[in-house]
């Protein structure tokens, strides 16, 4: 690299969102760098859909997306389709599963490498293990000079676990850590910010607005209304049911799916959805019988009462062959605490299990970050910084504040944002 080279574009982030903002920028026939702090680009991808990336969504609807209203301004008419076109250019095979769009392999891993092999063969120059120190713009040359640090040697090669991803990441990892470092500048037309969720140290360098950041998208913490102790009792046990949030007597979302019983609370996707919508104090409802109506329900029971006696003289073992024997108890605990015998209410309580929620949890584990630089700073659809804030910047992702629902919403967001902020380049 020469001492000051100058870039058309230089992009901050070498996640989902750069990566599709660097694709973008290059096939428009723009010179384009990608600044990244980690040892390596695309190292996010890794950790998507429990690594086999669940990487779009077969329908991205709007409602699904914080913002509704910006995520259709900036995800355009038919996402699915410029989302498929961008997957067949790049060499990603899909596949659909439960509306949910996974690579073909099923691997992380085999996303991200396509990725790199694309922006490699467009000519896209990386800088990796950089931390971006300051930032200036130059009105008489209209360029942005940045300050970086970075190793002021090339990481020594791992000696073991050449063939193991995971454990060079490791390595270099550790390397880097200790590694001394050295000033670089380079110069840039035009910058993207795609840091990711944790986009403060960048707004405050580049002076842009900044709404704190939390994460979502992980499991809820909660307590039964009932029966205090009975998350111990359940926890480890997975249930399909449906999950209603309940704030000031009006149930105001639900959705069905797998829940995951925790020591405490609530874990598994439709959890995770939960925890962008829920606040200490709500109540959420666990349906323990989503597929059948509360009248259906109620005849059931007074069916089993009638082959099998009452409820409460049986116990826990009334629901053998029905519900997990735990969850059976936790039930005739509740029933026994509601005063419920006959099958109507039995099926009430079975319906609407209460849980006081008292925040989100397992947070080092979220799969996103709620807040960021927020959409009054940007024009849309191009995501660029109003020029009374900041001359040719854009910003993409996660770095914006924007988040969805699980399912390949989050990262569609990060493609499609991406491949806006550097369209807007060319127009």
């Amino acid at each position: 690299m020469a001492a000051h080279p100058l870039y058309d574009v230089a992009i901050v982030g070498g996640g989902a969102s750069g990566l599709a903002a660097s694709l973008s920028a290059a096939r428009a026939g723009r010179s384009v760098l990608i600044i990244e702090r980690d040892v390596a680009l695309g190292l996010p991808i890794l950790a998507t859909g429990n690594g086999r990336c669940n990487i779009s969504n077969a329908h991205l609807d709007p409602a699904r997306y914080l913002h509704p209203d910006i995520a259709r301004a900036v995800m355009g008419r038919a996402p699915e389709r410029e989302l498929a076109a961008l997957f067949d250019a790049v060499g990603i095979m899909t596949c659909k599963i439960d509306g949910r769009l996974y690579p073909y392999s099923k691997r992380a891993d085999s996303v991200r490498e396509a990725l790199l092999g694309a922006i490699a063969r467009r000519g896209v120059e990386v800088l990796a293990c950089a931390d971006l120190q300051d930032a200036t713009y130059g009105m008489d040359e209209a360029v942005w000079r940045l300050e970086l640090s970075v190793p002021a040697a090339p990481l020594p090669a791992p000696k073991r676990h050449v063939g193991d991803l995971r454990a060079r990441i490791r390595s270099d990892r550790k390397e880097l850590r200790r590694a001394a470092r050295t000033p670089r500048s380079v110069r840039a037309r035009h910058i993207i910010i795609a840091c990711g969720g944790a986009s403060e140290p960048l707004a405050g360098l580049f002076g842009l607005p900044h709404i704190g950041e939390k994460p979502v998208l992980c499991p809820v913490a909660c307590t039964p209304a009932h029966d205090t102790c009975a998350l111990e009792r359940l926890d480890g046990l997975r249930v399909d049911c449906r999950l209603g949030l309940v704030r000031d007597g009006e149930e105001l979302w639900a959705e069905s799916g797998e829940a995951l019983f925790r020591s405490y609370g609530i874990s598994g996707i439709v959890a995770f959805d939960l925890s962008r919508r829920c606040m200490t104090g709500d109540i959420v409802e666990v349906d323990l019988f989503c597929d059948r109506a509360e009248r259906e329900l109620a005849a059931l029971f007074e069916q089993r009462a009638a082959l099998l006696g009452d409820p409460a003289s049986r116990g826990a073992s009334w629901f053998d062959g029905m519900l997990a024997h735990e969850l059976g108890a936790f039930l005739m605990r509740c029933a026994g605490r509601e005063g419920a015998r006959d099958g109507a209410a039995l099926a009430r309580i079975a319906k609407h299990l209460p849980f006081i929620i008292e925040g989100t949890t397992e947070h080092a584990s979220a799969q996103v970050r709620r807040g960021g630089i927020p959409f009054d700073a940007v024009e849309l659809p191009g995501l660029q910084v109003r020029p009374d804030i900041a001359p040719a910047l854009s910003v993409c992702g996660e770095a914006l504040d924007m988040d969805a629902d699980c399912g390949g919403f989050n990262l569609a967001w990060a493609w499609l944002s991406g491949i806006r902020s550097a369209e807007a380049l060319a127009r």
